[in-house]
């Protein structure tokens, strides 16, 4: 789920008053990887087809294709590689399909899991696109648990093994960890500001012109 090797570039602060500010830290990435590798088979299972349209179809199947194909590609990109979190010493950045959201640590007040993940700032609540919840793999994380607790109770072999940390889904982990560097940082200057949301007009605009063109050649066959 996570990949703490995977960082962007970090870029240095602004000065303030004159001095320099902390440089930006690494970003730890988390994402889907189910997500992405499902979205790269859509991919190419519609360049397949639509080239195989657009090469070979007759009459008015080519241009509908390639309306389809502008107006599904971003939606696919958009839904399965684009949801991303990026999670840094300052801020949480929420990349979900539609929306790119930048919360500094003191505007985070939760992190939680039930059925999504979910970041509570305020009154607002954003839904966390790259960090799908499984109920099937808690109720298994859940279970190793309680086979651990039951073969040892004392818990000694397992902090002996290593394996002090109780095991836990994946979702549930990257919660843990987001929390953890909310509640770390919210109080450092470093990490103070309002939230930014913006817009990923680059998806929705070849949505919006796909859709458009999809519905005049549709009317005009």
């Amino acid at each position: 789920m996570s990949s703490p090797d995977e960082s962007e570039n970090p870029r240095p602060e602004p000065a303030v008053n004159g001095a320099p500010a902390e440089p930006a830290s690494p970003d730890r990435v988390f994402r889907s990887g189910a997500g992405i590798a499902g979205g790269v088979l859509l991919l190419a299972l519609g360049a397949w087809l639509g080239g195989d349209a657009l090469l070979r179809g007759n009459g008015m199947a080519p241009w509908l294709a390639l309306a389809a194909m502008i107006a599904l590609v971003p939606l696919v990109v958009a839904y399965t590689v684009r949801p991303a979190v990026y999670a840094n010493d300052q801020r949480l950045k929420i990349r979900n399909p539609f929306r790119t959201i930048v919360l500094p640590w003191a505007s985070v007040d939760d992190v939680r899991a039930s059925f999504s993940c979910e970041v509570l700032s305020g009154t607002e609540k954003y839904q966390v696109w790259a960090i799908p919840v499984s109920l099937r793999a808690r109720k298994s994380a859940n279970r190793r648990q309680a086979r651990a607790a039951a073969s040892d109770p004392s818990g000694r072999t397992s902090a002996l093994a290593g394996a002090d940390k109780p095991t836990r889904a994946a979702a549930d982990q990257a919660v843990d960890d987001l929390r953890a560097l909310a509640e770390r940082h919210a109080s450092d200057p470093a990490a103070q500001g309002p939230v930014e949301v913006r817009w990923a007009y680059e998806v929705l605009a070849p949505v919006v012109a796909g859709a458009i063109l999809l519905a005049v050649l549709a009317l005009v066959a």
